[in-house]
């Protein structure tokens, strides 16, 4: 995005030091979506439970900023260098802008491969789309269905990146604000680097998932087929 101090534009990927009463502004995404901001000293914030970030499912945690809220800055650490003129680093493997080909995913098998058949693999590989009903809970991707068993789990704890399969066979990538199971068999997991990738993808953007550590013809890790040996 573009960003400017006092009216003048400045680097990304840089520390600045700006003067009391400077003004950054931050435009628009040029590519991506999300601009991450960091504040020598950090934020200070109310925590809620021992953490300052907000929890949209629960509703937890400070609430979301407002136009006109005044942040405070904790105290700086021990001097380090600042107007570092460091360039932009893209991840490696990441997606340039104007690039149009689809951002790649690795998925490692996910905990529940007796629910998911070699079909369920070939067609999570496909390529697919961000759905615009997508937000920082989870992406929800667009393309062919991905088959299952038929029937729910008990709810189990999810992480950063689970890949879960509901009824109506469209994957789910859960990010920062991810909840339990509830119920529905996770089927991969998106390593962290690949995650934060993810999390800059916009609604209509291509993204291909892609099975790593998937034995050739089986279901998952141990080749189990669906609605075979569920757990209690």
């Amino acid at each position: 995005m573009p960003a400017t101090v006092d009216g003048v534009p400045v680097g990304q990927g840089a520390a600045l030091r700006l003067a009391g009463g400077s003004v950054l502004r931050l435009g628009a995404p040029e590519h991506g979506l999300r601009t991450y901001v960091a504040v020598r000293g950090g934020v200070l914030v109310e925590p809620v439970l021992g953490s300052r970030a907000h929890d949209v499912l629960s509703a937890l945690g400070p609430r979301p900023l407002r136009a006109g809220d005044v942040l405070g800055a904790g105290p700086p650490p021990p001097p380090w260098p600042l107007d570092d003129p460091t360039p932009v680093r893209f991840p490696a493997g990441a997606r340039r802008p104007g690039e149009r080909d689809a951002t790649v995913l690795r998925a490692l098998p996910g905990p529940r491969p007796d629910w998911f058949t070699p079909q369920s693999w070939r067609a999570l590989a496909v390529p697919r789309s961000v759905s615009p009903e997508s937000n920082r809970v989870a992406l929800r991707l667009d393309g062919p269905t991905v088959p299952r068993a038929t029937g729910e789990l008990p709810s189990e704890g999810l992480v950063r990146g689970a890949i879960q399969v509901p009824p109506d066979g469209r994957p789910v990538l859960f990010l920062a604000d991810h909840p339990v199971t509830g119920g529905y068999p996770v089927v991969a997991v998106v390593p962290e680097d690949d995650v934060d990738r993810a999390a800059q993808l916009r609604p209509g953007d291509a993204v291909r998932l892609r099975p790593e550590g998937v034995p050739a013809g089986a279901g998952g890790p141990t080749g189990g087929e669906p609605g075979h040996h569920r757990p209690a």
